[in-house]
This record gives structure tokens, sequence and C-alpha cells, in this order.
């Protein structure tokens, strides 16, 4: 029997079975599970049979896309992205969406959803603008590692990032603690979320990560608060 997302001169629908198939290979983690929690935290609304089975079509694809992308890429917290839906929604262009993502033509560039990347030594150096010094530097100092012979984009990002500091004299052995607050942040955040992460319904997974978003963003904000206080008191004379 023809499904019928594949019916000759209808719209295209697609079941949550045909709309994983689509996103996987772009996002290799999507699960039923994550798209029912999507659904439920209202980013999604899927039309219903009268059987009670979700219909998918190409909007709601889209914006799955537009959700996993962001959350991939930017680390985005569920409420900061249903936020930008809302504007789509509304017509209106979503305010402080992050470098390179646009809604148009597509509601996700293809650079956002395009697969992540493995990128080789060479390829980190190229983008990143590091040398072979500071590369070492980056290496020996356990600021980029290697996973399963690549590095990947959260890599690129410490190196582009670590580059630019060393152009102000702040070198990777400078850079450590940086690692070191890094990793006791992420030990208050799993702390945070143990809760939900030991439970073992179908969503708890997405809940706990998406919490810990939530408490990283937090965090981050505070950090930057604090530093931006003391800078201020340079201005005082």
């Amino acid at each position: 029997m023809q499904s019928a997302g594949r019916r000759s001169g209808a719209a295209a629908v697609l079941n949550i079975g045909e709309v994983l198939a689509q996103l996987c290979a772009d996002f290799p983690s999507v699960t039923a599970s994550k798209i029912r929690f999507y659904e439920e935290k209202g980013l999604i609304t899927p039309q219903r049979t009268p059987a009670g089975y979700r219909q998918f079509r190409e909007h709601d694809v889209e914006r799955l896309r537009f959700v996993l992308a962001l959350q991939r890429d930017h680390y985005l917290p569920l409420k900061v992205i249903r936020e930008y839906l809302d504007a789509i929604d509304d017509g209106r262009t979503p305010d402080n969406l992050p470098p390179g993502v646009s809604i148009a033509p597509r509601m996700v560039p293809d650079e956002v959803l395009s697969r992540s990347r493995r990128l080789t030594a060479e390829q980190l150096c190229a983008e990143s603008g590091a040398g072979p010094e500071l590369y070492e530097s980056l290496l020996s100092y356990g600021l980029v590692e290697m996973r399963d012979g690549a590095f990947d984009d959260h890599a690129l990002k410490v190196a582009q990032a670590c580059t630019a500091l060393a152009a102000h004299g702040l070198e990777p052995r400078h850079l450590r603690p940086f690692q070191a607050a890094a990793e006791r942040e992420f030990g208050l955040v799993e702390r945070a979320v143990g809760p939900l992460s030991s439970r073992r319904d179908g969503t708890s997974a997405m809940r706990a990560a998406e919490a810990a978003r939530e408490i990283a963003g937090q965090c981050l904000n505070l950090h930057s608060a604090l530093v931006q206080a003391r800078i201020s008191h340079m201005e005082t004379p």
C-alpha cells in the first residue's frame, strides 16, 4: 500500500518513521521519543488521524531540523528556540539569531543542517588560523583532542578562541584554568540533573539534556556578568 507521503498530487504526509528516515542522516541521535518530547513542548504540532496517529508535513520536518540544528550547533535551550519559532509563526524575523543562521529560503540554512564535521589536523589549523606551534600546545595542554581519529566542531571553536587569545599574549599554558573550570562546572550541572538522568522513561534523557543546557547557559551568564563587573572597574578613575 502506498504511504500518504508518496501519493501523487497530494501534499506530503509522513508518519514518524518516515520523518526519522529523513532526519537521521544529519541528526543520528534523533529518536521517536525526542520528536514526541518536542511535540509535548509545543515546538511542533503534527496533525492526528482519527485513530490518533501523528501526521507530519514538510513544515513540521523543517521545524524539527531547525530545533535539532540549534541544539546541536549552538547548544541553545528549548525556551530560546521556542521564542524563535514563535517569532517565525508571527511572520517576524527572530531577534538575536546565532551568527550564520537564517530562516530563508529554508527555515534552516544548509551550513547548519550539515552533518557534524570530522576535521583533520590540517583542516583544524587552516580553519582556526592556528600555526604548528600553537597547535602542538593545544594538544599538549589538553585543550583539543582527537576523537576516533578526527577533530570535531567543538575542537574547532576552542582552537579559534585560543588563536584569537594568542594574539593578546595568552598562550595555551595560560588557558588551562578554563579547562579545569569547565570540568567543575559540568560536575555541577551533572549533579543538578542527576535525578532526571537516573529515570528510565523514554523522555527523561532529553529532559535531562535540556535542563543541562539551560543550567549551563545560566552558568555562562553568571561567569560573564562577574567578569564584566570587574572589567567595568577598569574604567573608573
